[in-house]
């Protein structure tokens, strides 16, 4: 195997313990516990003079950054084209987001201010690093392996994240401070995107090819005027826009269900934390077989199509959540299956199609625009989400909003032509697509 490929997808065995982990497990829970600690569970806490319930401030703060994101994200990604350090540039923000989650093992009792500081910093970090980690793929695979690489990286990632939850699990048997085994866990999943990131630093080669050299000013400042006009070219690939916007529709889903799903078990199931903890273990594993699976579904009948079929199976696993009777964790265990069949590889094939229809040499501005989304969650679900909870005090009516993002992403998606778009990219058309 080419050391390069192994180099790409270490950082995601590396890097995957932050969604996994810090925002789906620990996090999302410990912030609203935290909170809850310094105002009660039916207090306010205020910011910037917006009274925030406990229970939203965790999807309130991660819509937040988003939003900083959508300016930030396709910026990083012209840099990286410009200077040509993606590798630098992926492994930079990735140690920052790495500190960030050392640095929660300070986030004490009441410290809520702290923490979502923290966990802002990190997710900023984390996303700006997974537009360049994703904008290597077209430099590490042919059109026609495109899919099968992105499928195993996405099973590799997962292995990652659940090989580190394994140990979280195991520690939570003996540790009885749940205060400390979160803590603990999220400092541990900074020690672990670090250290293997490591690999990625000695098998990445230093610089890539550098298609838009800089022009004598401030690449900063380029990066700024190249990520506009990147938004102004998109006018001229109607179909790259158009899948652009059905992912970001049917992913904004996906990335919510996955941010919210352990605090749904914890405060709407009122799951114990060992169900929790085995529940998201068991997804990271089988989610490992569903991505290679759905893979080799899209060599045999083109990814577009094993991408509306994951989008269904998503629709009947929030209603199978909608309707999970509270304290069943054979249930919940079942839906954490459901999930991850279609989890990992429904997004490994987005990130493959994407990446045929933008043109060659422009990959990390353009993944930018699409990290915008799949960058751990998007604004729009999280921000719903919140608000429903906030004045319904129902998780489960919450979760109701978003089945209008799978229902919407699936019609946006069947109505884009994918070969016609990849012609027009200028990139050659695989046998299925």
């Amino acid at each position: 195997m080419d050391p390069r490929r192994k180099g790409w997808y270490a950082y995601g065995w590396a890097s995957h313990v932050f969604p996994t982990l810090v925002t789906t497990v620990f996090m999302s829970r410990y912030l609203t516990k935290v909170t809850e600690n310094a105002v009660g569970k039916d207090g306010r806490v205020h910011v910037l003079g917006i009274p925030i319930a406990p229970g939203s401030l965790f999807v309130f703060v991660v819509s937040a950054c988003t939003v900083l994101l959508v300016v930030l994200m396709p910026v990083v990604g012209s840099i990286a084209d410009r200077s040509g350090r993606k590798r630098d540039l992926m492994l930079g923000f990735g140690w920052i987001g790495a500190a960030m989650c050392v640095a929660m093992l300070g986030v004490t009792r009441t410290a809520w201010q702290l923490g979502a500081a923290l966990y802002a910093l990190a997710f900023v970090a984390f996303s700006c690093s997974l537009v360049v980690f994703y904008s290597m793929l077209p430099d590490l695979s042919s059109h026609d392996e495109r899919d099968h690489v992105s499928s195993v990286g996405w099973a590799i990632s997962y292995l990652g994240g659940g090989v580190l939850l394994a140990v979280a699990f195991v520690a939570s048997t003996v540790l009885h401070d749940d205060a400390m085994l979160a803590r603990l866990a999220l400092c541990a999943s900074g020690v672990w995107w670090a250290v293997f990131s490591l690999v990625p630093l000695r098998l990445l080669p230093a610089r890539s090819n550098v298609v838009a050299p800089p022009d004598g000013g401030s690449i900063v400042a380029a990066g700024f005027r190249q990520a506009a006009g990147t938004l102004r070219e998109l006018r001229g690939y109607p179909v790259t826009l158009g899948f652009l916007i059905a992912f970001l529709v049917y992913n904004d889903g996906i990335q919510t269900v996955t941010t919210v799903s352990a605090q749904y078990g914890d405060k709407e199931l009122h799951l114990s934390d060992t169900t929790l903890l085995l529940g998201i273990l068991l997804v990271q594993f089988v989610a490992y077989v569903g991505a290679i699976w759905l893979g080799g579904l899209a060599d045999r009948w083109g990814a577009k199509r094993v991408i509306l079929g994951s989008l269904l199976v998503w629709l009947a696993a929030i209603g199978f959540a909608y309707v999970l009777p509270a304290r069943a964790p054979l249930q919940f265990y079942a839906l954490a299956t459901l999930i991850a069949v279609v989890l990992g590889g429904s997004q490994a094939l987005s990130r493959s199609v994407f990446s045929r229809l933008i043109p060659t040499g422009s990959e990390a501005r353009y993944f930018g625009f699409y990290e915008i989304s799949d960058a751990g969650t998007s604004w729009l679900g999280p921000l719903l989400f919140g608000i429903a909870y906030q004045n319904t005090g129902s998780y489960r009516t919450a979760l109701v909003t978003l089945v209008v993002f799978f229902v919407l992403g699936f019609l946006l998606l069947v109505r884009v032509p994918i070969r016609r778009g990849i012609t027009a990219a200028g990139n050659r058309t695989p046998a299925r697509v």
